[in-house]
């Protein structure tokens, strides 16, 4: 239960304090006074979408904390979990539970296991689809939870087979995709007969290819000038100092040195020569090299970064291939298992469907007998359950809580009421029902009470006062009968201070109950009206 609220600088609010108790807490007073506001506060303390309009006039943030006791609940601190979130003018939030830090999300979710608001235009669970089924299963109880039971064992097996088979292609399209697959690619790899070296050989040889007019131009000056200058000149000189080699040694030695150069140069002009002759290339050679260094990229974009890297990878699908190649007996084995899980889930959840069934009409007519009380006499609730072929962790049931409101009317589901009034109060016959099963521990209504009167009016204050047996309950109202059926009564007014407009609120005695309900039943507080309230206050006494 909530025990504590601070709200801080939220419209008209400044800074307010509530001390809540168990059972029915009644919210009441004058229109404008700030009594909606203190429920758009729990809706930002749970989560809820904020607007910075909502920011007090000349502040620069909004606060709201509260400290729920929950003593057997693993976050609690001394039976106490304390949740705050502040908001700044520029949109910055800073969301706390127990101190920590936590996102606005996991806030939300947080707080989803503690509170629910029923407000005209602001259901969150029970509207919720998804949500529908458990409500079902909790009004079912124990007939259907050891029934689910034995299915969701079967279920974490039946998935425990299904990430097996995954892992080991064992769906038979998949393993088959996957097959074609690496075998494309090992083909495509093995096609291409790379060699290790071969890259930087054929970019050497396109860089020659592309500068081979230079090449030829150049080497065939260079060779000219070494064949046509260079060779007849040390030629020249040789037969020159022969002629006088025998008269001292060192012109022997160094004619013997010149030949030696002569030599070298005629190797080099042979190899220049050679390297003439291999410069030229024809097209086909040219149109060979590209194309292979397209194909080397387009294989490394593909399958590594270095020949190397494609030689290793086609190693590994070829490993890869023969792995799937011969997992079809284990494969085999793990689809027996799966078809017979898949037996047994079916025959469990067959007879849950069933179950379902059945209890689906009961819940409706109770509903429906609810919703008769509270004036809502042509409205009808409808359950329905659908059996579908996808297992899911609670059977093969969808379950949806479809109503007509009107006579004569389609049935729609229960998210797509129009009427305000008619929600509210569909609302509170359901979970007038549920009550006993529904684990949320606070309920908040905001204004259940709007359009209806009478036998109604009378109606709803019981249902509250049955919900608020197994939780607590904070209500707005603006009838009598309710604030007469309340364990807490609240008068929520405003002041003016320093020009500045400001919420109160007052836990009210005894006898300023009863002048409060005097004042909501006719306007005015006099001897009639007393006496109306106290007959009222009576009538919840007993």
């Amino acid at each position: 239960m909530i025990n504590f609220l601070h709200i801080k600088n939220i419209g008209i609010i400044e800074d307010l304090s509530i001390d809540l108790n168990e059972g029915l807490n009644v919210l009441t007073g004058e229109t404008g006074a700030g009594k909606t506001l203190i429920i758009d506060s729990l809706q930002i303390i749970s989560g809820g979408r904020f607007s910075k309009e909502m920011i007090r006039k000349g502040e620069t943030n909004s606060y709201v904390e509260l400290c729920i006791y929950e003593p057997e609940n693993e976050n609690s601190i001394d039976g106490n979990i304390i949740i705050s979130r502040e908001i700044n003018i520029n949109g910055k939030n800073m969301c706390k539970i127990n101190g920590r830090i936590v996102t606005v999300n996991e806030l939300k979710k947080f707080m989803s296991k503690f509170i629910e608001i029923h407000g005209q235009n602001d259901n969150q669970n029970l509207l919720d689809t998804k949500l529908h089924l458990n409500y079902l299963d909790g009004f079912i109880g124990e007939t259907i939870k050891k029934e689910k039971q034995k299915y969701q064992e079967l279920y974490a097996q039946y998935n425990i087979i299904k990430q097996k088979l995954k892992e080991n292609y064992g769906d038979e399209r998949e393993k088959q995709r996957m097959l074609d697959l690496l075998q494309y690619q090992e083909n495509e790899i093995e096609e291409a007969n790379l060699k290790t070296n071969e890259e930087v050989e054929l970019e050497e040889k396109r860089t020659k290819m592309q500068n081979s007019e230079k090449i030829v131009q150049n080497l065939t000056q260079a060779d000219s000038l070494i064949s046509e200058k260079c060779i007849d000149t040390i030629s020249l000189s040789i037969r020159a100092l022969e002629k006088i080699e025998t008269i001292d040694e060192k012109y022997k030695q160094t004619s013997n040195s010149l030949k030696s150069i002569y030599y070298e140069m005629q190797e080099i002009s042979r190899d220049i020569s050679n390297y003439k002759e291999n410069t030229y290339f024809d097209e086909e050679e040219r149109n060979y090299v590209e194309e292979r260094i397209n194909l080397i990229y387009s294989l490394k974009r593909k399958y590594g970064n270095t020949i190397e890297e494609i030689l290793k990878y086609k190693e590994e699908i070829s490993e890869q291939i023969n792995h799937i190649k011969n997992l079809e007996e284990y494969n085999s084995q793990l689809k027996k298992e799966k078809q017979e899980i898949e037996k047994q889930m079916d025959l469990i959840a067959n007879s849950m469907h069933k179950i379902r069934v059945k209890n689906a009409e009961e819940l409706s007519k109770k509903i429906n007998k609810e919703l008769e009380e509270l004036e809502m006499k042509n409205a009808k609730i409808n359950i329905h359950v659908d059996y579908v072929q996808e297992y899911t962790k609670t059977g093969k049931d969808t379950v949806t809580f479809y109503i007509s409101t009107n006579l004569g009317e389609d049935e729609k589901e229960l998210s797509k009421i129009a009427s305000g009034g008619e929600m509210s109060r569909t609302m509170l016959a359901i979970k007038k029902v549920l009550a006993d099963t529904d684990e949320i521990p606070i309920m908040v209504f905001d204004e259940i009470d709007t359009g209806i009167s009478g036998k109604a009016a009378n109606s709803v204050a019981k249902k509250l006062k049955t919900i608020s047996s197994k939780h607590q309950v904070l209500c707005i109202s603006h009838l009598p009968n309710i604030a007469a059926a309340a364990d807490y009564n609240y008068f929520i007014s405003k002041n003016v201070n320093n020009k500045r407009t400001a919420t109160q609120v007052k836990l009210l005695s005894e006898d300023e109950v009863i002048k409060e309900i005097a004042r909501i039943s006719s306007g005015d507080i006099n001897e009639i009206s007393l006496k109306y309230a106290m007959n009222l206050r009576n009538k919840k006494a007993s």
